[in-house]
């Protein structure tokens, strides 16, 4: 048996293992306050839902939804329901009222599930309250119909002893003088607009291909480092490893599961710049910084990052500002595009496009910098060399 085993001379001084032990409950601590920190405060605030209708409707419907959903719903007024719909598919807004033009017309309510399921829920709330608006509206009509007619009744009924006190002969009205008195039925409609494809009906497939996008991002980025020798060497391999990881996970995620829709050659491209975006940062910090450069690159993308993505809920889910903060890292602009791909080819996709390349190229150029810095020591190694010979 190894003495050393009992000497203690060769034990961790116990000061030193109590704040190793310390400083690891400290590092879960954080670790879990960085993931469940988002979606414990997550909370809608001002999710653009767009409203047609008249002015009075306008009023009327505003001052109820800002009632009742303590200002979750930002109101944005559209001309018609074309420029509505139009507004979803570009995801200006989740979803649209659009008012009936009378009390008799069915209102609607336009959700857009595609966008985000949780949102979608909510506008079936507000359906909800339309719905009740409607039909308060048309009690109301309907009292005021049966006290009009109970008014009448009473003033003919009057007329009629009167003409009977006076010995004349009553004025009865005619049998079909009434009109027939029905009460209207008024039903809100609620239609998808941009609804899931039916291999992800509740849209958990992009949700869940969040965070195996950004582990496989700096899994890549971790092992080239360690494993590539030579900075052009392992810039190199970034480029291979992010252009075949867009084509596999592509492959895996539209081909075989039918999670992502559209175009094949598009959704592996942003795939690919996306784990290619993270694998670049981790190397191109390794090659500056050497072996810390690793961990720094995770603590960035695993533990900020991705937790402010808003890849299973709305980017206004999240304190201001965390949530726009979030869509400029890689695994928000990923998950952004990739649905806007999928479901929203009308939408403006520059931004998420341009912030995985800047990344991309940031961590390609830290890389080349690295180069640099390799072929200098290495000339700084040979001229001794060369001066002693």
């Amino acid at each position: 048996m190894n003495a050393t085993a009992h000497d203690p001379r060769f034990h961790t001084p116990l000061l030193r293992a109590t704040g190793i032990g310390v400083a690891l409950s400290i590092v879960i601590g954080v670790i879990l306050l960085a993931f469940a920190w988002p979606s414990v405060t997550a909370s809608p605030k001002d999710v653009p839902v767009g409203i047609v209708g008249s002015g009075e409707q306008l009023a009327a419907v505003e001052e109820q939804v800002n009632e009742k959903a303590d200002g979750a719903i930002a109101l944005v007024d559209y001309d018609d329901r074309d420029a509505a719909v139009a507004a979803i598919e570009r995801r200006d807004a989740y979803g649209a009222v659009i008012l009936g033009a009378d009390a008799t017309t069915a209102p609607e309510v336009l959700t857009a599930s595609a966008a985000n399921p949780a949102v979608a829920q909510l506008l079936q709330g507000v359906a909800t309250q339309v719905q009740a608006a409607v039909d308060a509206q048309i009690r109301t009509q309907v009292e005021a119909g049966i006290a009009a007619a109970q008014q009448q009744a009473a003033t003919q009924m009057q007329q009629a002893l009167a003409a009977v006190q006076a010995g004349q002969q009553p004025q009865l009205p005619a049998a079909d003088a009434a009109a027939p008195f029905t009460i209207p039925t008024v039903t809100v409609q609620v239609t998808d607009v941009v609804p899931l494809a039916d291999t992800d009906e509740r849209g958990t497939g992009l949700a869940v291909a969040a965070f195996p996008l950004v582990l496989g991002g700096l899994l890549g980025g971790v092992l080239l480092s360690i494993l590539i020798k030579g900075a052009a060497r392992r810039l190199f391999a970034v480029v291979v490893y992010s252009a075949a990881a867009g084509l596999v996970v592509a492959g895996v995620l539209q081909a075989w599961f039918g999670v992502l829709q559209g175009s094949y050659a598009l959704n592996a491209l942003a795939l690919g710049l996306a784990v290619g975006a993270i694998s670049a940062t981790v190397t191109g910090l390794y090659g500056l910084l050497g072996t810390p450069g690793i961990p720094a690159g995770a603590v960035v993308m695993m533990l900020f990052a991705n937790p402010l993505s808003a890849a299973t809920m709305p980017v206004e889910f999240l304190l201001r500002p965390w949530g726009a903060i979030g869509q400029a890292f890689p695994p928000g602009a990923a998950g952004t595009l990739l649905r806007d791909l999928s479901y929203f080819p009308a939408a403006d996709v520059s931004g998420p496009w341009t912030v995985l390349l800047l990344w991309f190229v940031g961590g390609l150029l830290a890389t080349v910098v690295a180069i640099f810095r390799e072929h200098r020591r290495a000339r700084a190694a040979v001229a001794p060399a060369v001066a002693v010979a």
